[in-house]
C-alpha cells in the first residue's frame, strides 16, 4: 500500500474520524484530519452555521491535494479523512495523483442527525447537515475508485470491511476489487 491515499469521505457525522483513525492504525499509514487543513475563516463559517460555497472550498482542496502529493512522493501511505461531497472535489483530489481511492461512509439522514446530535465538541452544528446532504454528488459507476460502505453496522465491523475491500490480490495488486459486492443500505 505504499504511495496510496485512502479518502474517507462523507456527509458531516458519518464516522469519517473514528473510521479514518482506526482505519489508519489497521493498515500503518499516516492519519490526516481534513479539517484541520480548513482555513480559519472556514472553520469560523461552519461553526456560525453558514455552509462552506465552492469558493470557500478551493483552497481548502488545494491544501488537500498538496498533501496526497507528498505522500505519493514520499512513497508514504495516508489515510485522509475529508467531505468531498461533490465529484468535482473528488476529482480535484485526483488530479495530480495517480494512487487515491475513497471510502465513502453512507447512511441516511436521520442515522447521521442522531450521531451528530451525541458527539461533543466538534464545530459542525446539526443544522448544517441537510446542506451537506443537499451538497452530496453520490458517487455512480464511473468513479470506480469510490467503494461505498454502510455506517450502521459498528466500527470494528466497518474498519474490518474497509481493511478487506483494500487488500491487493492478484488481479488488482494495488486496491481489491473497487467494484464490492452490493453494499446494504439501511433505512431505519
Amino acid at each position: 500500500m505504499a504511495g496510496q491515499c485512502i479518502i474517507v469521505m462523507g456527509v458531516s457525522g458519518t464516522g469519517k474520524s473514528s473510521v479514518g483513525t482506526a482505519l489508519a492504525n489497521a493498515l500503518q499509514a499516516k492519519f490526516i484530519d481534513g479539517d484541520d487543513l480548513h482555513p480559519r475563516q472556514n472553520i469560523t463559517k461552519m461553526a456560525s452555521g453558514q455552509a462552506l460555497n465552492d469558493d470557500d472550498r478551493l483552497p481548502w482542496l488545494g491544501r488537500l491535494s498538496d498533501v496526497i502529493f507528498s505522500l505519493e512522493q514520499k512513497n508514504e501511505s495516508g489515510v485522509l479523512v475529508c467531505s468531498a461531497l461533490k465529484k468535482s472535489y473528488r476529482d480535484r483530489l485526483r488530479e495530480g495523483n495517480q494512487n487515491v481511492h475513497f471510502i465513502w461512509l453512507n447512511g441516511d439522514y436521520d442515522c447521521v442527525l442522531d450521531r451528530m446530535k451525541r458527539r461533543k465538541g466538534h464545530f459542525m452544528p446539526e443544522a448544517l447537515l441537510k446542506s451537506q446532504f443537499a451538497a452530496l454528488e453520490a458517487p455512480g459507476a464511473e468513479e470506480r475508485d469510490v467503494i461505498p460502505v454502510d455506517i450502521s453496522p459498528a466500527l470494528s465491523t466497518i474498519v474490518t470491511r474497509c481493511v478487506s475491500l483494500l487488500q491487493p490480490t492478484p488481479a488488482a495488486p494495488a486496491v481489491a476489487s473497487l467494484q464490492p459486492e452490493t453494499e446494504q443500505r439501511y433505512d431505519h
